[in-house]
């Protein structure tokens, strides 16, 4: 009953060279989720999972560096796979956005709509949602199966934090995977994400487990990174590589 994250594509607001933006796949339980969709990640996915044997898709907000490779699932599920009903969690806001761009959305998927607070079961999987601090409605996501718990940020700024999740489970989550979008001499500007101290700060604050950096700007230098977060966390953390598996 373990659960495994599989990194799809980690480039913050656009995909960077040769990579992709947000998406992960979250196995566990025999169960096959992927949380967000960003630019790329589904050609990634194709590497690690048929697409006909998703059970499920989360995506955290309708900013479309997370999700507009929900439309290229959506022809492959139509026209290649016959399949329909797939559940695709989404915002009131992500919802009316895909409606508007994909032709037919509904029956391929069942759009099911979460906001703060949302809980949902996914066959073994227990999912949480919580609100996070960004400039659309943006939900943080736990899952957790038996004793193991996974949780993604999304976007947020500093007034959100993991320990948020404690609310609906014991303890915090095992392996955190946190947005960290800029370096500690940009926070200054107000902007509503995290730099990789805050996030480091954050983490470590809340107890996680495990720390993963995530949705960097592209052509930083993921060293650089790797050490403001590392300092702030008080320990060995990493930053996401694509196709990097983390298990719990």
């Amino acid at each position: 009953m373990d659960l495994k994250v599989t990194v799809l594509g980690a480039s913050g607001s656009y995909p960077g060279p040769g990579a992709a933006c947000s998406g992960y796949l979250v196995q566990g339980g025999g169960v096959n989720v992927v949380v967000d969709l960003g630019p790329g990640s589904l050609a990634n996915l194709q590497r690690h999972l048929p697409l006909d044997q998703l059970d499920a898709v989360i995506l955290s907000h309708a900013h479309a560096d997370h999700w507009v490779d929900l439309t290229g699932l959506h022809v492959a599920h139509k026209y290649f796979f016959g399949r329909e009903g797939l559940p695709v969690y989404v915002t009131a806001e992500n919802r009316e956005r895909a409606a508007l761009l994909i032709d037919g959305a509904e029956p391929v998927f069942e759009f099911r709509e979460i906001t703060d607070g949302t809980t949902v079961r996914c066959g073994a999987l227990d999912v949480v949602f919580s609100g996070t601090h960004h400039y659309v409605e943006t939900l943080a996501v736990r899952v957790g199966v038996g004793s193991s718990s996974v949780a993604y940020s999304a976007d947020t700024g500093p007034d959100w934090s993991f320990e948020e999740f404690t609310t609906y489970r014991q303890g915090p989550v095992d392996l955190a995977v946190c947005e960290a979008t800029h370096l500690a001499d940009a926070e200054h500007l107000g902007i509503l994400h995290l730099s990789a101290r805050q996030a480091g700060e954050m983490a470590r604050r809340a107890g996680v487990g495990r720390l993963v950096l995530t949705h960097l700007q592209p052509g930083s230098d993921r060293g650089v990174y790797h050490l403001e977060g590392r300092e702030a966390f008080g320990r060995e953390i990493e930053v996401a590589g694509e196709h990097v598996d983390y298990e719990v």
